[in-house]
């Protein structure tokens, strides 16, 4: 196997093989990805899987909408199927403000071909018949909108990959990373080194350690997130249609259909950060320990909504770190010193499966045009190049988490 490559990714989650099949579709197949674990072992293999069109900016709506063309294609390419379920999202609007808002996108999605409608409150019950909808005033429905298997989708942009040449080691911890004289980079997995001209890190919550170690401080931090899956419901296995994904600002969760009961991504008002002195280096695959006490405020709130709920016992609970940076948004483009010429980033991601193939395709394009296809100044790493302090950036990573849980993760 070679040993000098065009670009290096690290990384084996959504992220890292998206921009590992971005690159190889562009013609940039010398490529090698490295994987300390198994591919999707951080935090993609427990995401909820949901992807929507929504977004009130334009240029972030982009991203949404070209990562599910990006899944289905890499479907298509490598026979990998993602288990899309075209289901349609539900955000409720509970006020005069929200439900302007709304109103007010219509415009952008008819500019942006998005199929969008923002639809009273008895028009909801076509929809999802087992809702509450006490003090709700209508909902912006987009109806393109589903959820995928994450593995399937991670799975299917690896194999695509492969298949156009890209070569991926798993099993293959990141030792060092060090820039050369040459402006090429040397990188050291197994006792083994790999040269590039380009590296790109993939890393989610590892980030930041591994920046350290190349004196770039990176504000990103892991936090605690919790995934509920009820058993079975009679009701929901009797309908003739998969209910939609609901997002409401006023219940603390995001809320689909799962087999014939439901998942709950649950956004805690309070939420605890998760090891901000480190990542354990033996951290792989495994979950966090459940607190479903800490819970019980927002799934009776979440009860309240869909009374179905309450009538449903509780299969699953998942508690698995998620990353989340200081406003909320990835790091992606290049780091923008010259020192670091050739590192790039593609971390931070909260909203990793949601954005994961479109903002893939984005950074791919940057590679290998050498410019973005269009600028995109809220994700690109240069708004942290003043470090931040860890107490702050933990206070704001906690504050907007608790504020996001509306958001389409």
């Amino acid at each position: 196997m070679s040993k000098k490559y065009d670009a290096i990714v690290i990384g084996g989650g959504v992220i890292g093989c998206g921009v590992l099949f971005g690159l190889a579709e562009r013609g940039m197949s010398n490529t090698l990805l490295l994987e300390k674990n198994e591919l999707t072992s951080g935090s993609t293999w427990h995401a909820a899987g949901n992807c929507t069109h929504f977004g009130h900016d334009a240029k972030i709506t982009q991203l949404y909408v070209n990562t599910l063309k990006t899944y289905l294609r890499a479907e298509a390419e490598s026979g990998q199927n993602i288990s899309f379920h075209k289901t349609g999202s539900l955000r409720l609007a509970n006020s005069p403000v929200e439900l302007a808002s709304f109103n007010k996108l219509t415009s952008l999605y008819e500019e942006l071909e998005i199929p969008y409608q923002v639809i009273s409150a008895k028009e909801i019950k076509k929809y999802h018949p087992l809702m509450n909808l006490e003090g709700v005033l209508g909902a912006a429905y987009t109806p393109d909108d589903g959820h995928v298997d994450p593995t399937g989708v991670t799975m299917a942009m690896a194999k695509a990959a492969q298949l156009n040449g890209a070569k991926i080691l798993r099993q293959h911890p990141v030792n060092g990373i060090e820039k050369l004289n040459d402006d090429s980079w040397k990188v050291i997995s197994n006792d083994e080194e790999f040269y590039a001209d380009r590296v790109i890190l993939a890393t989610s919550f590892w980030a930041r350690e591994m920046l350290l170690a190349l004196g770039i401080d990176v504000p990103i931090y892991a936090l605690e997130h919790h995934e509920i899956i009820t058993e079975s419901h009679a009701e929901v296995k009797e309908l003739s249609f998969e209910l939609p994904t609901v997002r409401d600002q006023t219940v603390p969760c995001n809320v689909r259909q799962e087999a014939n009961g439901f998942l709950m991504g649950i956004y805690e008002k309070h939420p605890i950060a998760w090891n901000t002195n480190g990542i354990p280096p033996e951290f792989g695959q495994e979950l966090l320990p459940p607190n479903i006490e800490r819970l019980m405020d927002h799934i009776e709130t979440c009860m309240w909504r869909f009374p179905i709920i309450g009538e449903t016992g509780i299969k699953i609970s998942n508690n698995g770190p998620i990353c989340y940076t200081p406003d909320g948004f990835p790091m992606v483009g290049p780091v923008s010193t010259r020192e670091h010429e050739g590192l790039w980033l593609a971390t931070g991601f909260s909203v990793g499966i949601g954005t994961g193939g479109g903002t893939s395709q984005f950074l791919s394009d940057w590679i290998v045009n050498g410019e973005p296809p269009y600028e995109l100044d809220a994700i690109h790493p240069k708004r942290f190049l003043k470090p931040i302090s860890k107490d702050k950036a933990i206070k704001d990573i906690l504050a907007v988490y608790a504020a996001g849980y509306g958001t389409p993760e």
